[in-house]
């Protein structure tokens, strides 16, 4: 049997497979059926520091502005009695799973200021997080913002935060900035343990009825997880922190070409909710089947074999593939080439 122990933020795991912050991960009995199928870690879903503060705003409205229309009165203001906020009911999920699993449990957190960054952090830490992922979901509309300011933000949040809480961090990137190498080498000087490439940005359509701006949850394809894959592998030999996929990871070879590229973990999502936590067993089985037959003693033997830092020239390994898929491609019959 092919050992499948992987490392991911510090952390030993069994297998490389690492259930994303979804619903899934948000219940105490659907996380507990994934763990009982194999997951080897889980990531929490994201605490929403936007909701929060609009929570705690409307708190302030409604108990402490309020005007009750008696002046020798006005300034009692009954505190609630079993009111419980977002930011208490993370806390208490979080505490309640790492109860009751026996895997790490990564903390994921999706700010919008600093001070939050850092204060909600440290409680995440309190409440026994085994690692963080920060989920710096930010698109720059400000045309007068630059690339470099715009990296910055990134780089600050993980300085700031870093100076007060000692988890192992790891950032979720987009893929677009304009050179994610770079940026992905400026995180590790500034103390992430790992990244996770790439976050899914959801693109808001028009509905061309009412003239409104609607919004559309679609899941992801396998399409989608080739993108992250070059990456890993164009990154795989020049960054020495974790690398994680997340986004398009669907069946077994979705998995292995993750791993061949040089991930050290692999995020499922979108086909746990298709298909249920316990599909993870069956992704196991079908990884060690492939490697069974492929005499492959262990995940650390195959990390990394099909990489950029594999490629006999690796300075041709990123235009040759761009070359190769243009030359592959046929057109239509009767379609005059």
């Amino acid at each position: 049997m092919p050992d499948l122990t992987t490392t991911y933020l510090g952390l030993t795991l069994a297998n490389p497979i690492v259930p994303s912050s979804s619903p899934l991960t948000r219940d105490l009995a659907s996380a507990k059926r994934l763990e009982d199928a194999g997951a080897a870690a889980i990531v929490m879903h994201s605490l929403f520091e936007e909701e929060i503060r609009n929570e705690y705003e409307q708190m302030e409205r409604f108990v402490f502005h309020q005007v009750i229309g008696h002046a020798e009165a006005q300034s009692f203001h009954p505190e609630p009695g079993n009111y419980k906020s977002r930011l208490d009911t993370y806390l208490e999920q979080l505490q309640a799973l790492k109860q009751a699993l026996g895997i790490p449990v990564i903390a994921s957190l999706n700010g919008i200021s600093t001070d939050g960054w850092v204060e909600h952090g440290k409680q995440l830490q309190q409440a026994g997080a085994d690692a963080l992922e920060l989920n710096v979901y930010y698109i720059p509309v400000d045309a007068d913002e630059t690339a470099s300011e715009v990296e910055q933000r990134y780089i600050d949040l993980l300085i700031q935060l870093r100076q007060h809480v000692q988890l192992p961090i790891s950032m979720k990137l987009s893929s677009q900035f304009s050179s994610p190498g770079n940026m992905v080498r400026k995180l590790q000087t500034a103390g992430a343990a790992g990244v996770s490439l790439f976050n899914r940005f959801y693109q808001p359509d028009i509905d061309l009825e009412t003239l409104r701006v609607q919004h559309h949850l679609e899941l992801s394809t396998s399409a989608e997880a080739l993108l992250r894959i070059r990456w890993v592998a164009l990154l795989r030999d020049q960054v020495t922190l974790t690398l994680a996929v997340t986004g398009g990871l669907h069946t077994e070879q979705d998995i292995l070409k993750a791993l061949l590229a040089g991930a050290d973990v692999t995020h499922l999502c979108s086909e746990l909710l298709k298909n249920g936590p316990e599909r993870i067993r069956a992704l196991l089985s079908a990884l060690n089947t492939w490697m069974e037959e492929r005499e492959y003693d262990s995940v650390r033997q195959l990390k990394g074999s099909v990489s950029r830092a594999c490629a006999i020239d690796p300075a041709a390994y990123e235009h040759a593939n761009y070359q190769a898929v243009l030359d592959s491609f046929s057109p239509a019959a009767g379609v005059r080439k």
